[in-house]
Order: C-alpha cells, then structure tokens, then sequence
C-alpha cells in the first residue's frame, strides 16, 4: 500500500490559497515522509482540475491507492488534515 497523496488545487492570483500554503507546510513537518503533497496551478494543469471536477480554489484531494478518499474546499487547517490522513498511513 502506498501512503497517502495530498493534492493542493491552487491559483497564484487566489488569496485562499496563499493562506492554504503554511498549513500545508505544518502538515509536512508534523506527518514527514509518511505523506506526499502535490500542487497543482489550476491555471497551467486545467485538463487535471477538470478530471478532478475542480471548481473552487483552493481544493484539496487526498488519495490513496490512486481512488480519491477525500475533497475539501476551502482552507482547511493542518490538525484537520492531519485527522484524516492519520488513519490513511500505515
């Protein structure tokens, strides 16, 4: 089993966003290589936000096994992630 994949849907120009960042800089330090974090730039990657039915910025996606587990839009903050990542890792 593979660890879980936290994908961060984001635009340079969405304030949200930049405020997303620092949590997921949290997330990192807190949880190390048991997770993965990718970012995404809706605005360069619009065939992936639309595979993933994007719609709000920021979004995040997080999977594991490569099947979708959760879609949280909106700033969500690192302990909220980390709750549902927790029982993701093994």
């Amino acid at each position: 089993m593979g660890k879980p994949v936290v994908i961060d849907f984001f635009a340079d120009w969405c304030g949200p966003c930049r405020l997303q960042g620092p949590h997921l800089e949290e997330l990192e330090k807190k949880m190390g290589d048991k997770i993965e974090i990718k970012k995404i730039d809706v605005d360069q990657h619009m065939d992936l936000a639309n595979r993933y039915g994007i719609r709000v910025v920021p979004t995040l996606i997080i999977e594991k096994d490569g099947k979708t587990i959760h879609k949280l839009e909106g700033v969500t903050s690192a302990d909220s992630l980390e709750k549902k990542l927790l029982p993701l890792v093994g």
